[in-house]
């Protein structure tokens, strides 16, 4: 296979040339990294590194396969499909996470605790929970407590990853909760250094940090909350009662590109302007499921070129509609010129994890309010005014009011979660795999192993091949990681 990739020295990453390839889309980010550099520089690398991470190929790949999109050709047709194997997402992998984000999350750590800085290693610490997390989350046990170490660890441990997450003493292994927590420590000492414009999510407010890191807590929590509840509860509690969390949209963490060839979104790339452009396309079931609730969301997050909205079943196979009708990512999920933003953590998220933990856990906050504060901040941020957005929900009691049983409105927490992270496919595949919802059919022809929709990608099999520590022979697609109990 050929691999394309650019290097982008002492710069924010770029986006690659569009190449061929066949199995996935050779779009890439990796700074090169040398061995000092000052934390300002690499700062904004970790931060646009791990947005291009969640947005570019893994977002094609889940997207597709919860059914928001279609394949329509290449990669994403056999994703939809269910087709996936160890040479899907080694650019992923190899350049934009473990090449990428996290090294440079590392080196922050290494140059800006040398230099009494902790400002930036609080701020490294939690993006780089973040990038573990989704790392973890794609893949399950991975290198963890002895990645990033270069020539000293060639051949890292592969951790599990309930250790990855709960922690083990035994094996020197932090949890992503105290890589977190560590964080927001360091981000309350006295730094001889602070970020500012260099900061391109906060631009050095701590304050935003501190909530961030906070709303991160409850992410990770919400994340093994089925398999682990008391601890999810514990953590959970915590936050709640410390304050210290995302409450308006203003505060999301967010990670906004530019406009300009070469530092644009690459949702935006792979939608409007690449060769890759006619891969995807709006799913038929997702438009079905949006009008069905009436949902003034849907002419944002999707363009509509002709009389109607232009869709593809998942899965389907024949021949396809014209191009230029197309429903494909709006402006929503795209900016107008490519500027995204890619929300990795906002505040309909938290009001979802806490409506949801209300109801399941018992931990504080009334789940109904809680709920609609996530719908009402999730609609805010897709253009719709406060007097809209009272009259959708009056109109629609059967979205805005959650009812029946337990596992019922669960299911309403999760398909309004759903609909409102449109444009982050990974979240949408860490709830269906956690919960099972929203409860969505298979898509036709489906093919891949047992034609059950994955459940983890594949190890990478050149990383699989060179590193002894990887479990063999490597688990497939419907082998479930550790916190997936549903």
């Amino acid at each position: 296979m050929k691999t394309i990739y650019r290097s982008a020295v002492l710069m924010l990453p770029l986006l690659a040339s569009l190449g061929s390839c066949s199995k996935y889309l050779d779009v890439n980010v990796t700074p090169n990294n040398p061995t000092v550099v000052p934390p300002s520089v690499l700062l904004p690398t970790v931060q646009v590194g791990t947005a291009f991470a969640n947005a570019n190929e893994l977002n094609r790949f889940a997207s597709t396969i919860m059914q928001q999109l279609a394949g329509a050709a290449n990669s994403p047709a056999t994703y939809d499909i269910y087709q996936t194997n160890g040479a899907d997402f080694g650019n992923q992998w190899r350049f934009e996470l473990y090449g990428g984000a996290l090294v440079n999350a590392q080196q922050i750590i290494t140059i800006a605790t040398a230099s009494n800085s902790p400002a930036y290693t609080g701020i490294a610490k939690i993006m780089k929970a973040y990038d573990f997390a989704m790392t973890t989350d794609v893949w399950g046990d991975i290198p963890y407590s002895q990645a990033l170490q270069g020539e000293a660890a060639p051949q890292p441990r592969v951790d599990k990853q309930e250790d990855i997450y709960k922690g083990n003493q035994a094996q020197n292994i932090q949890s992503l909760f105290d890589l977190v927590r560590e964080g927001l420590a360091d981000l309350d000492k006295t730094s001889t250094t602070v970020p500012g414009n260099d900061d391109v999510i906060y631009k050095g407010n701590l304050v935003k940090w501190r909530q961030a890191g906070n709303t991160l807590l409850l992410k990770l929590a919400n994340t093994i909350s089925r398999k682990e509840p008391a601890l999810a509860k514990q953590v959970i509690d915590q936050v709640i009662t410390s304050g210290q969390y995302i409450k308006s949209n203003a505060d999301d963490l967010n990670v906004t590109f530019g406009a300009s060839v070469g530092s644009r979104d690459p949702r935006y790339e792979y939608t409007v302007v690449s060769s890759f452009r006619d891969d995807i396309i709006l799913s038929t079931r997702y438009l079905n499921l949006l009008q069905n609730l009436k949902d003034p969301r849907l002419a944002t997050f999707f363009t509509k070129p002709a009389a109607n909205y232009v869709t593809r079943d998942n899965g389907e196979r024949g021949t396809l509609p014209a191009v230029a009708t197309w429903s494909r990512y709006g402006p929503y999920v795209t900016g107008a010129n490519g500027e995204g933003p890619v929300r990795l953590l906002t505040n309909f998220q938290r009001a979802f994890i806490l409506a949801e933990s209300a109801l399941t856990l018992k931990t504080a906050g009334d789940p109904q309010a809680l709920y609609t504060e996530g719908i009402q901040a999730s609609m805010a941020l897709a253009g719709q005014t406060p007097a809209q957005i009272d009259a959708y929900l009056a109109a629609n009691p059967s979205v805005a009011t959650l009812t029946g049983t337990d596992a019922q409105k669960l299911e309403q927490i999760i398909t309004q979660k759903y609909i409102a992270f449109t444009g982050n496919g990974l979240e949408l595949w860490n709830d269906w795999r956690r919960t099972g919802y929203p409860t969505q059919l298979p898509a036709q022809n489906a093919a891949g192993i047992d034609a059950t929709r994955p459940v983890r990608a594949v190890y990478i099999s050149t990383e699989n091949e060179r590193n002894p520590n990887f479990e063999n022979p490597a688990p497939q697609s419907n082998v479930k990681v550790w916190w997936d109990v549903d």
